[in-house]
């Protein structure tokens, strides 16, 4: 299974998105993370970033929206006790589970 973590240098999330999913390949040797900078509206678009941090299990946002926009913008996650900029651990395993 791929994973993308799609991100902006100066996003203040990615690292906090990026040691979560390092967590979650060391649980699964199938996981195989790599990061990629996103830093124009153009590439944006072509990757179909819906805000950063974003995370893609074999090219698909798993969090987002059906109606959410693409572009350059900060993302925020759902959690159970309200926002955060990456989803939580439990969340992430939520969502590979399914894949």
């Amino acid at each position: 299974m791929d994973i993308a973590l799609l991100s902006f240098e100066d996003c203040p999330n990615w690292k906090v998105a990026e040691q979560r999913l390092t967590a979650l390949a060391t649980e699964r040797p199938d996981i195989r993370v790599s990061r990629h900078l996103v830093d124009t509206p153009e590439e944006a678009e072509r990757t179909r970033l819906h805000g950063l941090p974003s995370i893609q299990v074999d090219g698909v946002d798993p969090f987002a929206a059906p109606d959410a926009k693409v572009g350059l913008s900060c993302r925020r996650y759902a959690i159970p006790d309200g926002n955060q900029g990456a989803p939580t651990l439990e969340q992430l395993r939520a969502v590979l589970a399914d894949a």
